[in-house]
């Protein structure tokens, strides 16, 4: 079967967007397309906590507020290096201007498949297609997918694995930080169906677009999963709501960007956000990103931390497993208020 018609890359030259990809009048992002202004946080993870002379905020306090008030932050001095994150950004690169010959072998419409590129499904308004390909890697530890790995561009396969082990451990130190926060018991998050789940990345590539106005790489979405770290690149694209405006995440070089998925808000019974977000394209140059998922288990039961209810608080989520909120959150199209109602007491 030929599949060649189904890459986005392969009629990108045209001069208009076709109408497939043409959101609503009133989705579209419009001319104005990167906010400029208030832009979210960003908290040096190299950086000592407060001490005795008194530091304002501690490393726990800063992404609490970073959580609480964005649902997003960036991080520097990681601990990946400098080296692992560039030659990551340029396989992925790489990958997306191979001919499309060399990627249609990878190309699939089963989401069951461990490795598959495809292109607009998953994400859609409406049947309205999203200007983007992407790959997907679902498993964990992506290790063990290595052989199914694409062989090209050289490099491929060891510098994802070596990325995604990287990531994966940042995740987790990042989740026992919130853990502190929140005054979770010790290792809560290092719960095996908490945070051991069926993990999976996305190698998301935006192509360069006729008329950025029109369409979107991404439609607004909140993340379903626990926590979710982007390597976004240099080139603008993300966006964030913040009190009912669209913010651009500015990109820092080497930085990773962090997020709240619904899980942690619900674990956390409020106190974090997962807030909204969506991809803008542009006329010039394509955007290449990685994005990492933490997940639950199917099977895990979650609901609201039972040390964060009581007497005085009320949970406001019943308990659920992650299968059932996955399913809900397919059917309704990812829409926040629908899915998070499905599960409220």
């Amino acid at each position: 079967m030929n599949n060649k018609k189904n890459f986005l890359s392969s009629f990108v030259s045209h001069p208009t967007v076709p109408e497939s990809y043409i959101y609503p009048p009133e989705k579209q992002p419009g001319k104005s397309i990167i906010p400029t202004g208030e832009s979210i946080p960003v908290i040096d993870l190299g950086g000592r906590r407060g001490d005795h002379g008194g530091q304002q905020f501690t490393l726990v306090e800063q992404i609490m507020k970073a959580t609480q008030e964005f649902g997003f932050f960036q991080v520097i001095n990681h601990g990946i290096s400098v080296e692992l994150l560039r030659d990551t950004l340029a396989v992925a690169s790489e990958f997306f201007e191979m001919s499309i010959e060399d990627r249609i072998q990878y190309y699939s419409d089963d989401p069951k498949r461990a490795v598959r590129v495809y292109m607009s499904c998953g994400m859609h308004d409406r049947g309205i297609l999203n200007w983007r390909e992407a790959m997907k890697i679902t498993g964990h530890p992506v290790e063990k997918l290595a052989h199914l790995l694409p062989e090209k561009p050289n490099k491929f396969r060891s510098v994802v694995v070596g990325y995604s082990a990287g990531v994966t451990k940042l995740a987790m130190r990042i989740l026992g930080l919130i853990n502190e926060g929140l005054g979770l018991e010790e290792g809560y998050f290092d719960d095996d169906k908490l945070s051991g789940g069926e993990h999976f990345m996305l190698i998301n590539h935006y192509p360069p677009c006729p008329d950025p106005s029109l369409t979107l790489g991404l439609v607004k979405h909140c993340d379903p999963n626990l926590i979710t770290v982007l390597l976004q690149g240099k080139t603008r694209g993300l966006q964030v709501i913040k009190d009912g405006k669209w913010i651009s995440v500015e990109p820092i070089p080497d930085a990773l960007v962090v997020n709240v998925g619904h899980q942690l808000e619900i674990i956390s019974n409020g106190r974090l956000k997962s807030v909204e977000h969506r991809a803008v394209t542009n006329l010039i140059e394509a955007r290449t990103t990685v994005v990492t998922f933490i997940n639950p288990a199917a099977d895990c039961l979650i609901s609201p931390a039972p040390v964060l209810v009581g007497r005085l608080e009320a949970p406001l989520y019943r308990a659920f497993t992650y299968k059932e909120f996955f399913n809900v959150f397919r059917d309704t199209d990812g829409d926040p208020e629908s899915v998070l109602e499905a599960f409220k007491i």
